[in-house]
């Protein structure tokens, strides 16, 4: 059966068929223990006929089964599940890049919806979701007491709905309420745009276009500056960003690096374990990388993130990402269903292992909350008095036209870093650090691009 390897969050689902994969491997034991997993067998065969009877109403015979499934499952981790033929189906849909939705990626914590992170573009990133809010109620239901599968039902729902969800943010006293109207959710796996002399990368998911979108998005906008000499580095923005399949954070490793491994998975049999080796072919060309995380990066983004980092390839520049080491793998299964279980962990070229650790920046740069600002007292508002403005001042007549041209196009690049500033902190500060090292010139740059 065909396999698909996932670095991603995911909710958790039931389904019957699941069980067939586990029976062989349990009872291949010895023989004492095979005596001790029948004896647990009759016991939960004796409590499945006395639900049947005995219970106060008539129940469905394949949701009790699903049910206790979905209860073995989830007691394995948060990421393991199954997933029924409509679930595996949106699971396909989502890896190629659209499906339906609020545009969250959530875990379990606690007994709570936890968000992860939003994904760019989607109904909850324009409703103000963060990650690490937790969600306590949907429509008025509250969430505790239900496993994820439950919950997500819940938020499901059709096109042009809406959901109003209770929100508890860490930094609010009190809960309050968000609606959101469910829409079709097209994700765009990478963007691609130039600040200054940086070309920025904002990768939002690890999806079958993601690899192409980059190589794609970063030609085009070396282009556009002239040719790579007029570029000061990249920025690889995985903030956000919750996974994704694990061959395109391997493929995207490896744009940047020209040998060495990328990542190691190691599970319990040789089978569950790997290692992935990146090529010959840098598409930056040893161009200087800076690596944008937050705590919304998990997975597939700390794969990247590791990588490039145990290279030194790239610096690491934001907040501690989520802390997801682990890889599942997908087997489809009879009846169109899927199985999702969590068969490794992996590891970065060091041999580190980030499960809920996290990839550490190697420059912690938090993202400061806006400040309101009355009108009346911002200094911008203000007229500037200077030397050109006073009546009679003295030209310049040390520069030419072209001169005086270059200084005011600095100025204006100047002008808009800082207001970049004012919008996004922590990517002004990993565009500093570009300006910054192709100032040094050469050899210092070659420094950082240098693979171990």
């Amino acid at each position: 059966m065909k396999k698909l390897m996932m670095a991603a969050m995911g909710g958790t689902l039931v389904g019957l068929v699941a069980t067939t994969q586990f029976a062989g491997p349990v009872l291949a034991q010895t023989s004492s223990s095979d005596g001790s997993i029948y004896q647990q067998l009759d016991l939960f065969g004796d409590i499945f006929e006395r639900i049947r009877q005995g219970y106060v109403e008539d129940v469905d015979d394949k949701a009790l089964i699903e049910a206790a499934i979905n209860g073995m499952l989830t007691s394995l981790d948060p990421h393991s599940s199954y997933l029924s033929e409509d679930d595996a189906s949106d699971m396909r849909v989502q890896t190629r890049g659209e499906f339906g939705g609020l545009g969250l990626e959530v875990t379990q914590e606690e007994g709570w919806v936890k968000v992860v992170s939003p994904m760019d573009g989607t109904p909850a990133d324009a409703a103000g979701m963060q990650a690490g809010d937790y969600i306590t109620t949907v429509d008025g239901e509250s969430l505790l007491g239900l496993t994820l599968d439950e919950a997500l039902e819940l938020l499901r729902g059709p096109v042009g709905s809406e959901v109003i969800i209770t929100v508890v943010r860490e930094d609010e006293p009190e809960p309050f309420d968000v609606s959101i109207i469910r829409d079709t959710i097209k994700l765009t796996a990478v963007r691609a745009r130039t600040e200054g002399k940086a070309v920025v990368l904002r990768i939002t998911t690890f999806n079958n276009q993601t690899y192409p979108n980059l190589e794609e998005g970063l030609a085009e906008q070396i282009e556009a500056a002239g040719g790579i000499e007029n570029v000061d580095g990249v920025v690889l923005d995985l903030r956000n960003n919750p996974g994704g399949l694990l061959n395109q954070a391997v493929f995207v490793s490896d744009a940047f690096l020209n040998a060495g491994e990328i990542v190691s998975t190691r599970g319990r049999s040789l089978a569950d374990s790997d290692r992935f080796n990146a090529t010959e072919g840098d598409l930056a060309e040893g161009l200087p990388i800076v690596v944008l995380i937050n705590g919304g990066s998990a997975s597939a983004s700390e794969i990247v993130a590791g990588a490039l980092q145990d290279h030194r390839r790239a610096i690491v520049v934001g907040t501690k990402s989520f802390g997801k080491g682990s890889v599942q793998t997908v087997v489809p299964l009879q009846g169109n269903g899927a199985m999702r279980l969590t068969t490794s962990r992996y590891y970065t070229p060091s041999g580190r292992s980030i499960q809920a650790l996290g990839i550490s920046p190697d420059i912690i740069v938090e993202q400061p909350r806006r400040a309101a600002v009355e009108p009346e007292t911002e200094e911008s508002d203000l007229p500037q008095r200077t030397e050109a403005g006073l009546r009679g001042s003295l030209d310049n007549d040390s520069l030419t036209d072209d001169e005086i041209k270059q200084i005011e196009a600095d100025r204006d690049r100047a002008e808009a870093a800082a207001q970049l500033r004012e919008e996004d902190y922590q990517l002004a500060y990993a565009i500093d650090i570009l300006k910054g090292l192709n100032a040094l010139g050469g050899e210092e740059v070659g420094m950082i691009s240098q693979d171990q």
